[in-house]
């Protein structure tokens, strides 16, 4: 993979509430986020902000001949950029917005997804848009699904344990800056989360 830190820093600067880092993660981190995952089992990925691809290239390295990985991306500098650098098949680059994942998977594959990983700054998105976002992502996995997320600050576990019902933390240090590590399992329920977002649709 090709040097892109300058685009991270580019894309930091211009949308700081969107990019989590002007940096990007560490080969450890992502080795370190990406081993608790059942590889074998894993047909239907998903990223939120691949960013600089890192992460997105360990997974297409890990997964499966048959697996599909869809990255969601909002900046259309990172979008072009991957596609550029990574012609695998099993790769999807979408311009868009992770609240809109469950139309996202629906376009590609049939089903819900196996995991979810995401470094969407979720403290600095603000309280309506990060609450869609979770929601959406409780909806869009498998009721044996995983999200898998790495954060520099600890706001999303607030709505991890409101759309999860178990929780695995970790931290890696070896990352600028260090991250907070989380694998959440067992999405509640459809019928659970049908509750009222019409407060939230102006948003």
């Amino acid at each position: 993979m090709k040097d892109t830190g300058w685009i991270a820093a580019a894309e930091f600067v211009r949308h700081p509430s969107m990019v989590g880092s002007a940096f990007p993660a560490s080969a450890r981190m992502v080795r370190r986020m990406l081993a608790p995952l059942d590889w074998s089992n894993i047909k239907v990925l998903v990223e939120y902000g691949p960013g600089s691809g890192r992460s997105t290239f360990e997974m297409l390295r890990r997964m499966r001949p048959d697996a599909q990985l869809i990255a969601i991306e909002t900046s259309q500098a990172f979008a072009a950029k991957l596609r550029e650098q990574c012609d695998d098949p099993r790769l999807v680059v979408v311009e868009g917005s992770a609240r809109d994942v469950r139309r996202h998977i629906g376009a590609e594959v049939s089903g819900r997804a196996d995991c979810i990983l995401t470094g969407l700054p979720f403290s600095t998105l603000g309280e309506a848009e990060a609450d869609i976002i979770m929601h959406e992502t409780a909806l869009a996995l498998k009721p044996t699904g995983v999200l898998a997320a790495y954060q520099t600050r600890t706001a999303i576990r607030r709505l991890i344990e409101r759309y999860f019902a178990q929780l695995r933390q970790g931290f890696e240090w070896c990352n600028i800056p260090p991250c907070h590590l989380y694998w959440a399992a067992r999405p509640l329920s459809d019928v659970v989360l049908d509750r009222d977002l019409s407060a939230w649709q102006t948003w």
